[in-house]
């Protein structure tokens, strides 16, 4: 067995035993630079604060998606099903990445490129081979580039956790 096929295995057997994490992170979206906190549930559930001066605050069920600016009490509601940011939110999705992906290791990192309708990379941490973030081309051609350290693993959330917000 070679090395990348190694480190693969290796970044396999820690998302089978993955159910959550909760992370700090950084997004850019272009050129627009993000901060928060978040708590992703695998299937499909995420819940993001961010640091901004609306007290955004992102939530994720399924295929559903709402953000709320809790400043101006006002919650906008979004159809994510095209999203290639949802292969993120499904451990089958993210194993087929990790296991089909071309693998890239440097001294820090190891990146799984992955090409079907978008590219995604997806990058683990080369020591402990936890997950560190990901690169999406989106949809409306928005590079992504999300960074994350995690703080908690396979922490419980109630289903509220994820509760969708009224529209208001």
């Amino acid at each position: 067995m070679n090395l990348n096929a190694n480190e693969k295995k290796q970044i396999v057997t820690n998302l089978e035993n993955l159910n959550s994490l909760e992370f700090t992170f950084n997004q850019l979206i272009n050129d627009k630079k993000e901060k928060g906190t978040c708590i992703l549930q695998f299937p499909g559930k995420l819940k993001c604060n961010y640091f901004d001066d609306k007290q955004k605050e992102l939530v994720i069920n399924d295929s559903k998606l709402a953000i709320t600016q809790k400043r101006y009490d006002k919650t906008y509601h979004y159809s994510i099903s095209k999203s290639p940011f949802l292969n993120m939110l499904y451990k089958d999705k993210l194993l087929e990445i990790v296991k089909s992906g071309k693998i890239i290791i440097s001294d820090q990192v190891i990146k799984l490129i992955y090409l079907q309708e978008d590219e995604i990379t997806v990058i683990f941490d080369k020591k402990t081979q936890d997950l560190k973030g990901w690169n999406i081309l989106d949809q409306y051609n928005n590079k992504i580039n999300f960074s994350l350290k995690i703080i908690t693993k396979n922490d419980n959330y109630t289903k509220d956790t994820f509760r969708i917000p009224k529209i208001n």
